[in-house]
């Protein structure tokens, strides 16, 4: 029996990881039907989006097309975040831009080939395990500073235009936040597509339009060599652009299937995805793409307005992409631009989290998780380069966090055996952030003549440690004291003789 319009959601709260299966969505019509309308939506975004691309970083928009084609249908095969879109991305058009600008195309196409090639290496190392040392509020404030830089993207094309754009932006508002309390049988951002491009044909306004952006292709892409020599010098030009645009499209990428897995709560492979976004980039350079990375704002579209959960949405952006542009190209070119606006600023809304800058959050959150967000979003915003907000978020949090553990240190003194021995107990973790005050907690002139230090409590973790307690050893032995270290763990015993008397003064 056919799925209604709210079984699918009903059943992702019973089983999310089923919902995700491409098999059981094949036998199900309801589920099938999501995925499809997902994608073709999906697409229908992607094509303006593409051609800005192309042109920031300096080439025809055929080449941001094509690489939305080829990593969204790559990455659906063989990523390891179902519903997640790949396609060409502002953050990968930033980084190669200056090299287009300089040595040509072909000198920006080998770089996206050698990016994807340094994303595989990148994944076979392990990269894709540091995420798990990105904190909860650097994700917030990744998600914050996302939702605004999507809302401020569309401010452009509603500055400069004729009156008429406001309306059908309006129009589409309307339909993209009230349409969903009706029903869900349709994508409400697809609706709005399908209601107000008659219109506007009909009516024949004339307001800006997708085909205002730029030239669509007229055929599929071939095999693409760049005509670049294969030397060493080649290579010196083109690596630095490589190894930028595979970091910050990794970073993107992963931060955006770990959005993911908390919007659906199912968890995925990040090396798998980390090494299908190098394939990917791979793919796009030889047919002729600039390449990319997971794009945030479709992927929201995709997973949060149009409730997709498979492989079958992303593979349908890609085809219908090169559909739409190839053999549609002249429907496609009159979408007004004003109805793919009002679906961003609605994806934009959907994505922020609000909860996040409630009163009552913020009075119970504390200063310096609070501060790591704020530093995360402005970052981002400021520079318009996520993978910098992001770093700068992370940044903070670690000092917030040595900060914090430094204070967690104690030493206590106890005088023993009738004032002949003293006894300092050391509590707590010790590292280069609290160790540092350890040399200033001992009394090495009062204390009698042999001094028990017990660190039976403390764990040594670096060679800053090992340092400050061989300076305390050395302090006392100054004033002719016999003193002791008892009771470390065998790690920190072993560290203590591997580095002890080796570190100088």
């Amino acid at each position: 029996m056919p799925d209604g319009p709210d079984q699918p959601a009903q059943r992702d709260r019973l089983d999310p990881y089923e919902r995700q299966s491409v098999r059981r969505t094949l036998g199900r019509f309801g589920w099938l039907r999501t995925e499809v309308l997902a994608g073709l939506v999906v697409a229908l975004a992607l094509i303006p989006e593409a051609i800005a691309f192309s042109i920031i970083a300096g080439v025809d928009p055929r080449v941001g097309l094509f690489a939305s084609f080829t990593m969204a249908v790559t990455t659906a095969i063989l990523g390891g975040r179902p519903a997640m879109i790949s396609a060409a991305t502002g953050a990968v058009a930033l980084v190669i831009a200056p090299l287009s600008s300089s040595h040509g195309v072909d000198y920006l196409i080998a770089a996206v080939i050698l990016a994807g090639v340094f994303q595989v290496i990148l994944a076979v190392v392990g990269a894709a395990r540091l995420m798990r040392f990105i904190p909860r509020q650097v994700m917030v404030g990744f998600v914050n500073a996302l939702a605004i830089l999507v809302f401020m993207a569309q401010v452009p094309e509603l500055v400069g235009v004729p009156w008429l754009v406001y309306p059908v932006c309006l129009a589409g508002l309307l339909i993209v936040f009230l349409l969903p309390k009706l029903t869900t049988a349709v994508p409400a951002p697809l609706m709005a597509i399908l209601v107000l491009t008659p219109l506007v044909v009909l009516m024949d306004w004339d307001i800006p339009t997708v085909g205002d952006r730029g030239e669509l292709p007229e055929a599929i892409p071939v095999l693409f060599l760049p005509d670049v020599p294969l030397t060493w010098e080649t290579f010196q030009v083109i690596a630095p652009f490589s190894l930028a645009m595979a970091v910050v499209g990794l970073l993107e990428s992963l931060l955006t299937a770990k959005l993911v897995d908390d919007i659906t709560d199912t968890r995925s492979n990040k090396t798998r995805e980390s090494w299908a976004q190098g394939a990917a980039n791979v793919v796009s350079g030889f047919l002729g793409g600039m390449g990319g990375c997971a794009v945030v704002g479709q992927t929201m579209m995709n997973v949060k307005a149009s409730g997709a959960r498979t492989r079958i949405s992303t593979f349908c952006a890609g085809v219908f992409l090169m559909i739409l542009v190839v053999l549609l190209g002249d429907v496609v070119a009159v979408i007004p631009m004003a109805v793919l606006v009002a679906i961003m600023v609605f994806v934009s809304w959907a994505t922020f989290d609000w909860h996040s800058i409630r009163p009552s959050t913020l009075k119970r959150m504390p200063k310096s998780e609070t501060t790591v967000m704020l530093v995360t979003v402005v970052g981002t915003v400021l520079t318009n380069n996520l993978a910098i907000g992001v770093g700068l978020g992370v940044l903070v949090a670690m000092v917030a966090f040595a900060h914090r553990v430094a204070h967690f240190v104690t030493v206590d003194r106890d005088v023993v055996e009738e004032g002949r021995v003293a006894r300092y107990t050391v509590e707590g973790e010790l590292f280069f952030a609290s160790s540092n005050d350890l040399y200033t907690m001992f009394h090495y002139a009062a204390d009698p003549n042999r001094v028990i230090i017990d660190m039976r409590a403390s764990h040594v973790w670096d060679a800053s440690t090992v340092a400050a307690i061989d300076s305390v050893t050395d302090k006392y032995e100054s004033y002719g004291t016999v003193v002791e270290v008892h009771g470390l763990n065998e790690a920190s015993r072993r560290m203590r003789e591997r580095l002890s008397g080796t570190l100088g003064d």
